[in-house]
């Protein structure tokens, strides 16, 4: 493959990672998705060395655990303030929903607002639904802190397998 070519597939798929990292700060946004793909854009088309196939496979598990994590933290954090399961996935649904109508700040909004008002219906007391919502905030900043984590590991692997390639 010629030089100018193999520098030119390094660069975009680093440009599509950073688009994926940077994205992780929009809900729903498939980031770290963008990212795995893009690990497996250059490796159908650089080739999968014993390197990078294990860099790849390290980062598919990295991206398994990310697309798992973040629901359950959120979900996690929000129960703990005393939001019921039901006000949660109804949030989660909203939030996704939002996200669709509304890109790409309809979930920020839709998500939390469903869990406070389902919790103030629930309960009748704003001072538990705040803290319900204050859960669900607690737990999706939580969430993003971990994603972006696991999204440079993915995009640290990606490298050294490029680099050593």
């Amino acid at each position: 493959m010629p030089e100018w070519l193999t520098v030119s597939i390094f660069w975009l798929t680093l440009l599509f990672m950073l688009v994926g990292l940077i994205g992780l700060l929009v809900p729903f946004f498939p980031g770290v998705e963008l990212i795995w793909i893009a690990s497996l854009v250059y490796g159908l088309v650089s080739g999968f060395n014993t390197l990078g196939a294990w860099m790849f496979g390290l980062s598919t598990v990295l991206m398994l655990v990310a697309m798992v994590i973040d629901n359950i933290i959120i979900a996690a954090r929000s129960h703990q303030e005393g939001a019921a399961w039901t006000s949660i996935l109804v949030g989660m649904v909203a939030g996704l929903v939002g996200t669709v109508l509304i890109p790409p700040v309809g979930g920020l909004v839709f998500a939390p607002l469903a869990v406070y008002l389902l919790e103030y219906a629930r309960l009748r007391d704003w001072e538990q639904a705040w803290a319900a919502l204050r859960g669900w905030a607690i737990g999706w900043l939580t969430a993003l802190v971990v994603r972006l984590f696991l999204a440079a590991a993915m995009i640290g692997l990606w490298f050294v397998w490029a680099w050593n390639s």
